[in-house]
């Protein structure tokens, strides 16, 4: 009675066995036929060729080994600033301790900006900045690599943390650095702003009037300097941070939209695919919603020291500080395959989901402290 059963699975074995020989012979038949052509050359010919092979594989060697080897990444970060042990808001002047004298033109460094600096450090000096990387423009046999289940995870990360610092350059420049009843807009900041909203893909070729192009990392770069010569500035009460609550409030409600934006396109994914393992662009929205509220952790547990004084006096400490404990509990997701199942399945999870119900508590506290200062 067995037989007939072995019998049967035998030949549907042998079947995949030959469907797979067939797929695979297909992908290699245009290889063989380029060694087969290579080795009937001559010297002249297989030398030039040779050499350009094993350029490309070494590029795509430090590619790959760039898109996986994430430097530094550590969810904690914040905590090397000791924030907590700082109760001075930025720009005011420097405390003296106890029996001491206060130090002259020494004014409080803005954490919003030291974490802002570090965050482009850690993108594009830390870590290769994957989006511009040539290699990664090319994609992979012209298929964009966000198209891909592969070497786009770093990428996308990379993309969230910047909407992050982005959102924070432009804030510091029209609200946060501005004085009261001024129009002035410091022109350091102002360069900083620009330069962060620079083109996240550009390499020394592209489409420009002028020929070459500047690479997105050197633009990066150049405002990272920026950031902490206005920081050193600020430290000798040369430049100025206006730690009011209505500041505070309007980057509340910036922050606040821009989470919300994450949040609606985790929302739009989850709910109009439900691939499973097999939705190559589920792992996109994760790594940047991820990287953005990565970004955010570090961001906002700086503002609550630089604006220690409006959030204690308003009674804000509370909800602003179990905000900052959502933020890192979300950081806690880091699943190896990014899977987008339907919310009710239980083979295939549903990270986007899941990833987007902490960004949708962390954007809540933000609008309900927003409410408080406005009241």
């Amino acid at each position: 009675m067995l037989d007939p059963i072995v019998a049967f699975f035998q030949r549907v074995f042998a079947a995949i066995g030959r469907g797979i020989g067939l797929v695979v012979s297909w992908i290699l038949f245009p290889f063989m036929l380029v060694a087969n052509w290579y080795r009937g050359r001559a010297w002249i010919i297989k030398g030039p060729i040779g050499l350009g092979l094993l350029l490309l594989v070494a590029l795509y060697g430090y590619f790959i080994w760039q898109t996986q080897v994430w430097t530094n990444f550590d969810p904690d970060y914040p905590n090397r600033y000791n924030l907590a042990e700082r109760k001075n808001d930025a720009g005011l002047p420097v405390k003296a301790a106890a029996g001491q004298t206060a130090p002259a033109n020494a004014c409080e460094r803005s954490a919003i900006v030291d974490v802002t600096a570090d965050l482009i450090d850690y993108n594009v000096n830390q870590n290769a900045w994957i989006s511009s990387m040539v290699l990664y423009k090319a994609g992979l046999f012209g298929m964009d690599w966000d198209r891909t289940p592969w070497l786009d995870n770093k990428a996308s990360f990379q993309r969230g943390v910047n909407e992050a610092v982005r959102r924070t350059t432009v804030e510091l420049v029209d609200s946060l650095v501005r004085m009261r009843g001024t129009s002035g807009i410091n022109p350091q900041l102002q360069s900083v702003r620009s330069k962060m909203q620079y083109e996240e893909t550009n390499w020394y070729f592209g489409l420009s009037p002028f020929g070459f192009l500047t690479p997105t990392p050197t633009q990066y770069r150049a405002a990272m300097v920026d950031l902490r010569s206005f920081n050193d500035q600020l430290a000798t009460c040369a430049a100025t941070f206006d730690a009011r609550a209505d500041n505070f409030l309007e980057f509340m409600d910036r922050v606040s939209s821009s989470i919300g934006s994450t949040s609606a396109m985790l929302r739009e994914r989850s709910e109009n695919y439900d691939g499973g393992w097999f939705d190559t662009r589920a792992d996109d929205r994760f790594w940047f919603a991820y990287g953005q509220l990565y970004g955010y952790y570090g961001i906002l547990s700086a503002t609550g020291a630089d604006f220690d004084g409006v959030i204690n006096q308003r009674g804000l400490a509370p909800i602003w500080n179990e905000s900052i404990k959502q933020m890192r509990a979300a950081l806690r997701i880091q699943p190896l395959i990014i899977s987008n199942g339907q919310e009710d399945g239980w083979i295939m999870p549903t990270h986007l989901a899941t990833l987007g119900f902490y960004v949708l508590r962390v954007r809540s506290n933000l609008v309900e402290m927003r409410d408080i200062l406005a009241r």
